[in-house]
């Protein structure tokens, strides 16, 4: 009797117990509710009606406009799902390549950038905070202005940091992207004609995001761009300036300069400041701290001139012409920064980035002439190996494949490494008139990606299990300025 007296009391009290968790689980999503859905005030939602996002064929397409604090507050507002992501997978990543905490990064790009940061950027990137904050996310301004400078954070600044603590294991700046501009004789129009593809490493944040941005000063900007960040990243942008251009990295680079101007405040000045190629390259070169070091390739539709500017940290190189070509492969093609400011071998064509620049000058040679939209993105998707002297997908093609690579070719070094190109553009002069370009997500060939699949097959690679994405196969489309769903 008495243990049954006991059976009834534990069977009360596992209630009491159940109904006390279950109404505790119940004011915890109230209260979770209401954080993560605060109300916006009427200001803010008269900011909001400005501005919409819509998806298509694989991307995001966001229009914001208005003033910079606006601009951003539109920006962190209506993309707050994908930001979120984006700074968890760098969070990760972080923690993976320093073993250091993500809050030690953000005081540190704090500290670093924050007072070099011109007042509109700043506005902007304080407008993607708050608007962050109003949609129900954690953040600061300070985690902002780390995500938007992860690239010359990781890749240059920190690995000087080991250097000065005698780490014996350095991180290698990146080498990404494959591109091209031409235009006079070498198109089949006479005009411009330009084409990019992003190379990355597979685990790293989208840059899914083509930006409309429409800003109350400056010129009107459409361009590639990663969710949350400022400026373009990858780098593929028009203005209504007729300015196109795009970028690709220096590779084997070494060098970074504290006291300078971070590289994504500058793109972004530039590309909404700049009328013309010379303001462009003005800008760019003011204030240069050596991080994110790339080849410029810039051209205006009005005057069909094309540029190149490789910028180092100690040197920089420039050319112009209106009736040629200038081509990308993350080789250096200043000599000063070639032999001064990378390692570089340019003979050695086991590297992914010399047998790529090798087969550029192969198809440059070919079509001149010829070269057009169509064969813009023929030569994007191509996977012909000038080692192997074969087409054979992998680390070598100007589309890259990392994931099928068994060899060392540089980038990335490891067999079978989730990296390689993850999009494809191009644009000409007729496009550019228009405020348009055609662009294609997942791999420029159309190749998916399935990361369920890869890790099983790759269990080397579990630690990316949280953010290895799927990049299911996409077609090639068009976007323009204004364009609504």
């Amino acid at each position: 009797m008495f243990l049954r007296r006991i059976e009834i009391l534990n069977e009360r009290s596992m209630k009491k117990i159940l109904v006390f968790l279950l109404l505790n689980w119940c004011i915890s999503l109230l209260i979770g509710f209401s954080q993560t859905s605060p109300q916006l005030s009427d200001l803010q939602k008269k900011i909001l009606e400005k501005a919409y996002r819509f998806e298509k064929a694989g991307w995001i397409y966001l229009h914001v406009e208005g003033t910079a604090s606006e601009i951003g507050f539109q920006h962190g507002y209506l993309l707050s799902k994908e930001i979120t992501q984006g700074i968890i997978d760098s969070k990760i990543n972080w923690n993976h390549i320093s073993a250091m905490e993500w809050t030690w990064l953000t005081d540190k790009a704090y500290s670093l950038f924050y007072n070099k940061i011109d007042p509109e950027n700043l506005a902007e990137l304080q407008g993607i905070t708050d608007g962050l904050i109003a949609s129900g996310v954690e953040t600061s301004l300070s985690e902002i202005i780390c995500y938007n400078s992860w690239i010359e954070l990781s890749s240059y600044w920190y690995p000087l940091e080991l250097k000065k603590m005698a780490v014996l294991k350095v991180p290698s700046a990146r080498e990404s992207c494959s591109a091209f501009i031409a235009t006079g004789s070498m198109t089949s129009d006479g005009g411009i004609v330009m084409g990019h593809n992003t190379m990355a490493n597979y685990h790293e944040v989208f840059c899914n995001v083509v930006i409309d941005i429409l800003p109350a000063r400056g010129h009107r900007i459409l361009m590639q761009t990663v969710p949350g960040w400022i400026h373009s990243g990858t780098d593929f942008f028009v203005t209504d300036a007729g300015l196109v251009g795009c970028e690709t990295t220096i590779g084997d680079f070494e060098g970074f300069d504290e006291s300078g101007i971070p590289e994504f405040s500058r793109m972004r000045r530039a590309t909404q400041d700049a009328s013309n190629i010379e303001e462009w390259c003005s800008i760019m070169k003011l204030g240069n701290n050596g991080g994110y070091a790339n080849a410029w390739l810039i051209g205006d539709i009005n005057t069909n001139e094309i540029a190149r500017l490789e910028l180092g940290l100690k040197f920089i190189g420039f050319e112009t012409t209106k009736d040629g070509y200038y081509t990308g492969s993350n080789v250096a093609e200043s000599l000063q920064i070639l032999r001064f400011e990378t390692t570089t071998d340019e003979t050695n064509i086991t590297d992914m980035a010399i047998a790529r620049r090798v087969r550029w000058k192969q198809l440059m040679t070919q079509n001149a002439g010829k070269i057009s939209l169509e064969l813009g993105k023929k030569f994007e998707a191509e996977h012909f190996d000038t080692y192997r002297n074969k087409v054979q997908p992998g680390g070598r093609g100007l589309c890259c494949h990392g994931e099928l690579e068994k060899d060392n070719c540089g980038w990335p070094s490891s067999p079978y490494y989730p990296a390689g190109t993850m999009d494809g553009k191009v644009i000409d002069s007729k496009m550019a008139k228009n405020m348009s370009f055609s662009a294609r997500w997942g791999s420029a060939c159309g190749m998916p990606f399935d990361a369920k699949k890869f890790l099983s097959g790759h269990p080397q690679y579990d630690w990316m299990k949280e953010v290895l994405h799927d990049r299911p196969s996409q077609n090639w489309t068009i976007f323009k300025t204004g364009e609504k769903p």
